[in-house]
C-alpha cells in the first residue's frame, strides 16, 4: 500500500500541480508521509501528517517556510498548506529540489578536498540561518527559547512516548547553561534535513523547529557523530571554519545534543 493514493491528494494541490502523471516515495522518517509528484506543471513535494502532534508540526512548518520566504535563505517555496481537522491531519505542497542529503553526500564522497568543502558549507549555511534577522512573525525577544522547551517536554511527557525521561528533564532545569543571543534557528539541522547538489548546497528542509532561539541548540545536532564523519576533531574544525566561530563547549554539546533533542 502506498503511503499516499492519489484520490488522497486535496484538490486544492491537484489544480496547482495538474494531471498527476507519477508519485514516487522516498525513505523518510515517521512523522509524515512524503511523495515526490510529477504534473502536467512540474515536479512537486508532498507531505502529509497525521494526528495532533505530527500534524501540529507540518502546520508549523508551514507557517516558518512562509514568514522565511523573503528571505535569501535556501529553503523550499511552499505553494500550499490545507489541514482537514476532521480528518486530524496537514499537508504541504512545495516545489521540488533536486539534491541528496548531506550525510548520503559525506559518506558516499571519498576526495578528501571536495569532503572537506561539504563540512566547510554546511557550517557555512548554519550560520547564514543564524545571521539572518528573524522575521517579525517568528521573533519572540521576550521568550527564552530553552525555558519554553523544558516546559513543553513536561507537559509532553505526559502526552507522548518520548526518549527522554523525567529524571533526564530535572537534571536539564537543574544544570541550564547560562544564556547566549537568540537568533533565528531552524531546530533539526541534522545531515539530514540539508540537500547537496553536485558538491553544493541546494537547499535546507524540514523546519518545523524554526523558531527564535539558542543557537548551540542547531550546532549540537550538526556536530552528531555518525560512522563516517565527525568523529574526530578535523571535521568538527572544518564545521566550525566554515560557521566562522566555535559557540559551544564539550559540556554544552551534551546538553543539547544528548540531553534536549531527546525531548523533541
Amino acid at each position: 500500500m502506498v503511503p499516499i493514493a492519489e484520490q488522497e491528494v486535496p484538490i486544492k494541490f491537484v489544480s496547482i500541480i495538474g494531471k498527476i502523471e507519477k508519485m514516487t516515495f522516498p525513505e523518510q522518517g515517521c512523522t509524515s508521509h512524503v511523495g515526490i509528484v510529477k504534473g502536467e506543471n512540474g515536479v512537486f513535494v508532498l507531505k502529509r501528517s497525521k494526528g495532533e502532534r505530527y500534524s501540529g508540526w507540518l502546520e508549523r512548518e508551514a507557517f516558518i517556510l512562509k514568514s522565511l520566504s523573503e528571505t535569501s535563505l535556501p529553503i523550499p517555496v511552499i505553494h500550499a498548506f490545507e489541514k482537514n481537522s476532521e480528518l486530524n491531519e496537514s499537508w504541504i505542497l512545495m516545489n521540488f529540489i533536486q539534491g541528496e542529503t548531506m550525510g548520503e553526500a559525506l559518506q558516499k564522497e571519498k576526495d578528501s578536498e571536495k569532503r572537506r568543502s561539504l563540512i566547510y558549507q554546511f557550517g557555512e549555511v548554519l550560520r547564514e540561518i543564524h545571521s539572518t534577522t528573524c522575521p517579525e512573525e517568528i521573533y519572540q525577544p521576550d521568550t527564552i527559547w530553552l525555558d519554553k522547551i523544558l516546559d513543553k517536554a513536561e507537559i509532553e511527557l505526559q502526552l507522548y512516548d518520548l526518549d527522554g525521561t523525567p529524571e533526564l528533564l530535572e537534571q536539564l532545569k537543574r544544570e541550564k547553561p547560562k544564556n547566549i543571543m537568540q537568533t533565528l534557528i531552524h531546530g533539526d539541522f541534522t545531515v539530514d534535513n540539508v540537500l547537496v547538489h553536485d558538491g553544493k548546497i541546494a537547499a535546507v528542509i524540514d523546519w518545523s523547529g524554526g523558531a527564535y532561539g539558542d543557537p548551540r541548540f542547531d550546532v549540537a545536532l550538526a556536530i552528531q557523530p555518525e560512522d563516517d564523519f565527525f568523529v574526530n576533531e578535523e571535521d568538527k574544525k572544518t564545521f566550525f571554519e566554515g560557521y566562522g566561530e566555535r559557540i559551544i563547549n564539550e559540556d554544552e554539546y551534551e546538553y543539547f545534543a544528548n540531553g534536549v533533542y531527546e525531548f523533541l
